[in-house]
């Protein structure tokens, strides 16, 4: 005892109590251990299981946290997806973020505690809390992970194109981390009494050090590119008009779309029972409309199986006010307040007159009706009649993006631009007149964009709303977009990243050099 308490007067260490206490709840310097350079960092075979575990549970937290930061350009269609599932709206997609933020610095700091008390030759014991907190955090990841690749697979593509973008930076990064922990492998491995151990401990670091050297010989970025290559910036379209400003498909969306400098208005168009072509993307009119306050039991029933009389009785614009359908909407001043609160259903005549009166583009998909709708085998008939007869648009301005029946579309309407919801070889495209590919942003190619440019076949990107996907795709060549986001990619004056071949090497040979002096006076110290 009276030892204890002289080593508690005499030897105070505030540091390593700071990081024992916090890692291990042992505060007392009685409490801790040391181990020597090149022993094993922990007491019990117990507690070298946990380490791994701790690096394991924050790779996996690292990865999510990463995929799910840059899947942000399509939190809206998760929360679409839980809305069609719950009944409700929520903002899911950023609950999901924060709480992948919190855990993510949470393991972050555990790890960064653990390196610490190794580099003081301190011997290893996670705190049973602490445990729990791993296995936690380890489970989220991992299932959170498993869930979003089977229900939502797509995602890793983006992750894949992201790296284009931040590859360079990346790679920054992981130097950096190298460079930090070559402070607690020096130490172990110089001081090792066995040169088996100071191959097992340095072999694996200087590989992977290695790795990260040579790595960026195989980085290929479209924003890497010569002075005076790149392309003209893509046409902005606006995805349901302006979603972010205001209830989507409705008059004052696409006004607000206009009015930021829109080049084309994209939309969805359903036929009502009795044959008025309307705007309206879901199945149902519960999202979008009151029909719930109205007509409580017809909720479930298909949009196209209603009246245009009894359509114009519902609001289209309350619900946009209430649910706010983005996490970063911009903000309503009373005076468009009160008029997204008024909005109604829109016409597809007017929608057009609306285009035309703007020299807009527009380009919509079509939803054929149901089973037993009058309509059901003139859908595309009565569009068409509705797009040449009534609304007074001229052809040009259309993209025809409906495949069915498209020799009799040409036959009418020979004036609209042909548009293909899908890759095809050159040649059938050409065959069929096709001017313009409507492709999703993860079939993103700079090859292929190429290669159809080539056969005067533009390229349009659908839904690209964050800036670092919208300059990927102006770097790759693409002709146009479809965003919820044409107020903010309208600032942008060049593409975010953008840098020439020269630069990246020079940061790139820079960022190794520096490195290996870095570690080389490490190891010498």
């Amino acid at each position: 005892v009276v030892r204890r308490r002289l080593l508690q007067r005499y030897e105070h260490q505030p540091f390593i109590s700071c990081l024992a206490g916090f890692y291990s709840c042992r505060w007392k310097r009685y409490q801790r251990r040391k181990t020597e350079p090149g022993k094993c960092c922990c007491k019990t075979v117990k507690e070298c299981v946990f380490f791994p575990l701790l690096v394991g549970a924050f790779c996996f937290s690292l990865v999510f946290l990463y995929m799910w930061g840059e899947a942000k350009n399509d939190y809206n269609n998760f929360d679409w997806y839980n809305y069609g599932n719950l009944g409700f709206w929520f903002l899911w997609s950023l609950v999901l973020l924060i709480v992948a933020a919190i855990l993510f610095m949470y393991i972050t700091l555990l790890l960064v505690l653990a390196m610490c008390l190794l580099a003081e030759g301190q011997q290893l014991y996670l705190h049973w809390s602490h445990k729990i907190g791993t296995f936690l955090v380890l489970g989220f990841s991992v299932t959170a992970l498993f869930i979003l690749s089977v229900l939502w697979g797509d995602q890793w593509k983006t992750v894949r194109l992201s790296f284009q973008i931040t590859a360079p930076y990346l790679h920054i990064g992981a130097i950096t981390l190298m460079v930090l922990l070559s402070w607690p492998v020096a130490l172990h491995a110089i001081r090792a009494d066995k040169k088996v151990v100071q191959v097992i401990i340095v072999g694996p670091y200087l590989a992977i050090l290695l790795f990260l050297f040579l790595i960026p010989l195989g980085m290929y970025s479209p924003c890497i590119r010569e002075m005076g290559t790149l392309g003209p910036k893509p046409a902005l379209i606006g995805h349901r008009g302006a979603p972010m400003l205001a209830p989507e498909n409705t008059e004052m969306s696409f006004q607000k779309t206009i009015e930021h400098g829109g080049d084309g208005l994209e939309t969805d168009v359903t036929i009502s029972y009795d044959g008025v072509p309307f705007l309206m993307h879901d199945s149902t009119l519960r999202r979008t409309t009151n029909i719930k306050e109205l007509y409580p039991n017809d909720t479930a029933q298909n949009a196209a199986l209603f009246s245009w009389d009894t359509l114009q009785e519902l609001n289209a614009g309350t619900w946009f006010l209430k649910d706010k359908p983005f996490s970063y909407m911009g903000s309503l001043s009373r005076a468009e307040q009160n008029q997204a609160m008024n909005q109604s259903i829109y016409k597809l005549s007017n929608f057009l007159h609306l285009a035309d009166s703007q020299n807009k583009l527009v380009i919509f998909d079509l939803y054929r009706p149901p089973e037993k709708h009058p309509y059901r085998n003139s859908w595309i008939n009565r569009t068409l009649e509705v797009i040449l007869n009534e609304s007074g648009i001229r052809p040009h301005l259309v993209l025809w993006l409906e495949n069915d029946m498209r020799s009799f579309v040409q036959s009418v309407a020979p004036g609209f631009q042909q548009t293909m919801g899908s890759k095809a070889p050159v040649e059938d495209l050409l065959m069929d007149n096709i001017v313009k590919l409507n492709l999703a942003y993860t079939e993103m190619s700079s090859e292929d964009i190429r290669k159809y440019a080539e056969a005067n076949i533009t390229t349009n990107l659908y839904v690209v709303n964050e800036p670092w996907l919208f300059s990927l795709a102006w770097c790759s060549g693409a002709h146009s977009v479809t965003t919820d986001a044409v107020h903010t990619l309208k600032n942008l004056s060049q593409p975010l990243f953008l840098m020439t071949p020269q630069q990246y090497n020079i940061m790139w040979i820079l960022t190794d050099l520096t490195s290996v002096l870095l570690i080389s006076l490490i190891f010498a110290l």
